[in-house]
């Protein structure tokens, strides 16, 4: 199979090295021509880098990694050259100025996909591209499941049907890991940390449920595997940047965390579920 790769940052580079290694060509566009280099990780050979959209056209899937600062404008330059591909959504995350998540923007932007998936769970670029035991929650019809398992064959693949609660998991992972980086610096001791991100994770699953998600995505490996990855190490780039808040630093490089709190205390206020701790943590850091 050849796969495209839309976007070439870390998460998307260590996509298509394992793609790659699992026996797929993969063409990755790069809006720059550039992506990530690991350490002590080579470039496949069957990796063709291109700055090409349209290269995009004659693969057999895609995998979209764009940040989702980006996502709509990429989708849109995309959409002339979609052909009824499978669609894998590779990005985590919810559009700061709408909220939308990334499969409410793809049916947007592509209004004419039927198979699209939605890729979440504990993974770690680095860790990934150095072939590091990595699972995931693939979630989405079943052309779209097949097509992700084949090609991300290198994978624990955990299928779902449960799209919009596989997406709130990786919004909500996101927001919660800012507010525990923030709090293993600002808060009084540890009783009142595990506090806090027990609220949060609660009003992030009670957001999620009011919206059609399933509760059983919040214990899968999108939900509570990704949750504990994220939330408790440094290595997160949203726990650092929580961290950075509340020493008073600018966060280095792009912090979803802070676009996803938004994004959910926004969704909750149009549903009419209330997200106290969420809010107050926002104004704590200065984010309102």
């Amino acid at each position: 199979m050849i796969v495209g790769v839309i976007g070439a940052g870390a998460w998307g580079t260590a996509l298509s090295v394992i793609v790659a290694r699992g026996g797929s060509d993969v063409v990755l566009w790069s809006y720059d021509g550039k992506y990530k280099e690991f350490d002590d990780v080579e470039k496949p050979s069957n990796i063709q880098i291109t700055t090409d959209m349209s290269q995009m056209r004659d693969c057999d899937v895609w995998l979209v990694v764009t940040p989702a600062a980006f996502f709509r404008e990429t989708m849109r330059n995309a959409a002339g050259f979609y052909n009824n591909q499978p669609v894998i959504i590779c990005t985590k995350g919810a559009e700061s100025a709408t909220g939308d998540f990334m499969s409410e923007i793809i049916r947007s932007e592509l209004p004419s996909v039927v198979d699209f998936g939605v890729l979440s769970g504990p993974q770690f670029a680095a860790e990934v591209a150095r072939g590091v035991p990595t699972g995931s929650t693939l979630a989405g019809t079943r052309r779209a499941i097949d097509a992700g398992r084949a090609v991300l064959n290198q994978l624990y693949i955990n299928p779902s049907d449960d799209v919009i609660g596989t997406e709130f998991c990786g919004v909500g992972k996101n927001a919660v890991a800012l507010i525990c980086g923030y709090n293993s610096v600002a808060a009084a001791g540890e009783n009142e940390r595990a506090m806090i991100f027990t609220r949060a994770w609660n009003e992030v699953m009670n957001l999620g449920l009011a919206c059609g998600a399933k509760m059983r995505s919040f214990l899968d490996l999108c939900g509570i595997g990704d949750l504990f990855l994220s939330a408790t190490s440094e290595t997160s780039r949203n726990f650092a940047g929580g961290m950075a808040i509340a020493r008073g630093n600018p966060p280095a490089g792009t912090v979803e965390g802070i676009f996803a709190l938004n994004g959910l205390i926004r969704r909750a206020a149009s549903v009419n579920v209330d997200v106290p701790t969420l809010r107050q943590m926002r104004q704590k850091m200065g984010l309102a």
